[in-house]
């Protein structure tokens, strides 16, 4: 993140942008739509490239972010509505116990039943509603921790968006790779033909 933030001030330099001290997290999205003047280097080659001669260790950082692909199914309001309905499920059950308690006898051993189910279907509430609410603490934490807006950045699209940027990111290093293979192999290429010639000429010479 460092390093982006870094980019982008070096190219807004002399500008109202060129001092940031941070960027929006779907700035990250935005790298590959930069381009060199010949048009084939993004800036998210240039970031891999920079990468790749100053901190090579941190390449494969997107191996520290295999949570995001399970992460990225994750919506939570489905969890808040499945949370929701879970709850006014057992308001229901409770509510019947309460109805069948003033059947009297008849309903005694239906009583019995539902009184062991509650005790059983309580304690697992009480564990989803923990579980529920440590979920949605992390899930603030994590739109926090980027600098975003609690109100304005939803989880799925922190979780997207790096998912996305990884993605263009590990794309972006192939090509570099890529590349640098292909500049070596003419370089290569070059140089045989170099020493070929050179050999011609000598061998010309001599039988001169």
């Amino acid at each position: 993140m460092q390093t982006i933030l870094s980019l982008g001030n070096a190219l807004n330099q002399g500008t109202a942008r060129g001092s940031a001290i941070g960027f929006r997290l779907d700035s990250l999205l935005k790298l590959t739509e930069t381009r060199a003047r010949n048009n084939k280097m993004t800036l998210m080659h240039y970031l891999c490239k920079v990468l790749a001669d100053k901190l090579p260790e941190v390449l494969d950082f997107s191996k520290d972010l295999g949570s995001l692909e399970p992460a990225s199914k994750i919506q939570i309001k489905i969890l808040a509505e499945e949370m929701q309905a879970i709850s006014k499920g057992l308001e229901r059950v409770i509510q019947e116990l309460s109805t069948a308690d003033n059947d009297g006898p008849i309903s005694k051993n239906f009583c019995k039943t539902l009184k062991e189910f509650l005790r059983y279907a309580e304690a697992e509430v009480r564990s989803l509603t923990s579980l529920y609410s440590a979920v949605g603490r992390n899930v603030d934490s994590l739109i926090l921790y980027f600098g975003e807006d609690l109100a304005r950045c939803s989880f799925e699209q922190v979780v997207s968006t790096l998912l996305n940027f990884t993605r263009m990111f590990n794309q972006a290093h192939r090509e570099n790779c890529k590349q640098l293979e292909l500049e070596m192999k003419k370089a290569a290429e070059s140089e045989k033909l170099k020493i070929v010639a050179s050999h011609k000429q000598s061998e010309e010479y001599i039988n001169a």
